[in-house]
């Protein structure tokens, strides 16, 4: 279980859109290199870490429905 202290800090990290983004992106992919893996932990806020990556998910089903809407119509 992590300290407060330890939330509190993680809550401070200030990474990038760019690099959130691409984070996420990469999970998504299932390809990353632990090295990236681990600057990442170190440097990206993981309240924006969730909200990009639930973002990402709803944008990806949209897209998904809606090539498949187009395909079938």
């Amino acid at each position: 279980m992590a300290s407060i202290d330890e939330l509190r800090e993680a809550s401070q990290r200030r990474g990038s859109l760019r690099q959130t983004l691409g984070a996420v992106l990469w999970s998504f992919f299932g390809v990353r290199k632990g090295r990236a893996h681990d600057q990442d932990m170190a440097q990206l806020n993981p309240v924006h870490v969730v909200v990009v990556g639930v973002a990402a998910g709803v944008f990806f089903v949209v897209g998904l429905v809606t090539l498949v809407t187009v395909i079938t119509s």
